[in-house]
């Protein structure tokens, strides 16, 4: 990751949702754009050992609910 990523507020959180009904959306890390919009750099806190789907979504004010099952 590069200096530039690390100093600023993540753009999206990364979020682990395992295979199964009614799943809870578990934080797992965070990404940041790309200076030249072409991708992103993630760092992820946790690597999931089970079934499921790595899911990007843009970060949100505090005060707003994060997704708990889209």
């Amino acid at each position: 990751m590069t200096d530039t990523a690390s100093k600023k507020r993540p753009d999206m959180t990364v979020y682990f949702v395992p295979d199964r009904e009614n799943p809870y959306w578990t934080p797992i890390g965070a990404a940041w754009a790309h200076n030249d919009e072409e991708g992103f750099s993630i760092r992820l806190d946790l690597l999931p050992n089970s079934p499921g789907d790595i899911v990007l979504r843009k970060r949100k004010p505090k005060e707003q609910a994060e997704p708990s099952g889209e």
